[in-house]
């Protein structure tokens, strides 16, 4: 199925949509510009006990411009595609530049660091799903959970999303490029009870392909498995101990690391790891991959959201910082080149050099002998420019490598910049949550508080 049985417009179209409008901004007086065009389309549906709760349908469109009268800035947006509301548009972005403060960072990226011939990285998997397909695959996931045992008598509901983007980018420096892009999922939440005691918990699968989504059988099994294990949560007394994140929860603590090291962050003063080029950061066997180029996965990308070529390179070696994630604007204010992250990172993967194929989730429970497994936490407490961490917790409680019991209402603290070093082991259980890839990280102390 093609891209053109999904959007009004061909990627030709959007290519002549954003050509228009440089092209008057030029005309106009801009100095430098640029423009994005995008549309997308979507299904949503989401079930609970059976019965349909949502089905929702979208279909947006959008055009936003930035000028530069040398280093003043303005961006304005539309969503008419006429030509009037093109030009119009236009003409708003150069009013706001005109009364904007000259800013000596500002401006479109180097020539040097533009992608001249984009590649193809198969981001696109039409799925051309109906809501009643899509019902009837929610109810599959949902009633596989209410299946596994009579304590799963409620949920939260199960839900499919099908979503079809595409859009072009272009600016004055000669960049031109855009394609197709999908996003598929499916959640459920199943809850259990025993007497008083109620627990939730969930599961999910995102794809760019639907054929690669998880069989929601095996979803709403898994999913219900999680709630029921949770059941007869105790309390703890404060401690200091081992404390084991799984896998989906590590990339939480991966997404810290790369919240510290943005280049937002670092211009204003406002992270833990300030200054932190060529340092020692994380324990000496991690290191840290970025790939924008992996052929269909969901944090892949030629170009980032300034046209800039993307390209794979090592973040962290033997946990010393390798680079920084940056956009053209950032990195002029740290008077560095930009990453090609304008809009963020790409397919990051986090790994040990220690890590064994047969390092699974049930061998880091062994690795880590008698503390505590946290599968959620709750809260922002993130102190991004202390790195002060405390987190309130659920999981469970591990004795000699084996689970003993289930534990809530407990909170884990510590400081991240120790956290980092204090990384013993990452699991081969590796799984993806967005655009970040990692097993299961085991830290060596953190502090519990519980009663």
């Amino acid at each position: 199925m093609a891209s053109a049985d999904f959007f009004p417009h061909t990627q030709d179209q959007l290519a002549e949509l954003v050509s228009e409008v440089l092209k008057v901004a030029r005309q106009r007086g801009a100095s430098d510009c640029a423009a994005e065009v995008s549309e997308g389309s979507g299904l949503s549906v989401s079930v609970r006990k059976g019965q349909v709760e949502t089905i929702e349908q979208n279909r947006d469109k959008g055009l936003g411009v930035t000028v530069y009268l040398g280093q003043r800035k303005g961006h304005a947006s539309t969503s008419d595609f006429s030509r009037k509301a093109l030009h119009d548009t236009v003409q708003a972005a150069l009013d706001i530049a005109r009364y904007t403060a000259e800013d000596e960072c500002a401006g479109l990226p180097d020539a040097d660091v533009i992608e001249r011939a984009p590649r193809d990285l198969d981001l696109f998997h039409p799925w051309p799903i109906q809501a009643p397909e899509a019902i009837a695959l929610a109810r599959r996931a949902e009633a596989s959970a209410f299946a596994v045992a009579p304590a799963i008598s409620n949920s939260e509901g199960a839900s499919v999303t099908a979503q079809h983007s595409q859009f072009m980018l272009a600016n004055s420096r000669g960049f031109l490029g855009g394609y197709p892009y999908s996003r598929h999922s499916l959640w459920v939440a199943p809850i259990a009870k025993q007497g008083q005691d109620m627990q939730r918990d969930d599961w999910y699968s995102s794809e760019r392909d639907s054929a690669r989504l998880a069989d929601p059988e095996a979803l709403g099994r898994y999913a219900a498995q999680r709630a029921l294990a949770r059941l007869g949560g105790r309390k703890l007394s404060t401690r200091t101990c081992p404390v084991l994140f799984e896998a989906p929860l590590a990339t939480g603590l991966l997404g810290a690391l790369v919240q510290a090291l943005s280049g937002g962050a670092l211009y204003r003063r406002s992270s833990f790891l300030l200054d932190s080029l060529g340092q020692q950061v994380l324990a000496s066997h991690v290191n840290l991959e970025e790939n924008p180029n992996l052929r269909g996965a969901s944090g892949s990308a030629p170009f980032d959201e300034e046209g800039v070529r993307t390209q794979a390179r090592q973040v962290v070696r033997r946990g010393v910082i390798q680079g920084y994630f940056l956009s053209s604007y950032s990195a002029r204010k740290l008077g560095m080149k930009t990453t090609g992250n304008a809009g963020g990172s790409h397919n990051l993967r986090l790994s040990s050099e220690r890590t064994a194929p047969g390092d699974d989730f049930a061998a880091m429970l062994k690795r880590m002998g008698t503390g505590l497994l946290v599968t959620e936490l709750m809260g922002q407490g993130v102190n991004y420019v202390t790195g002060d961490y405390s987190r309130g917790a659920s999981g469970y409680w591990v004795e000699n490598g084996v689970i003993a019991y289930p534990v809530e209402e407990v909170t884990i603290a510590g400081n991240l910049k120790q956290m980092l070093r204090q990384i013993v082991a990452i699991g081969s259980d590796e799984i993806v949550r967005g655009t970040k890839k990692t097993g299961s990280i085991l830290i060596e102390s953190m502090t519990l508080a519980g009663n």
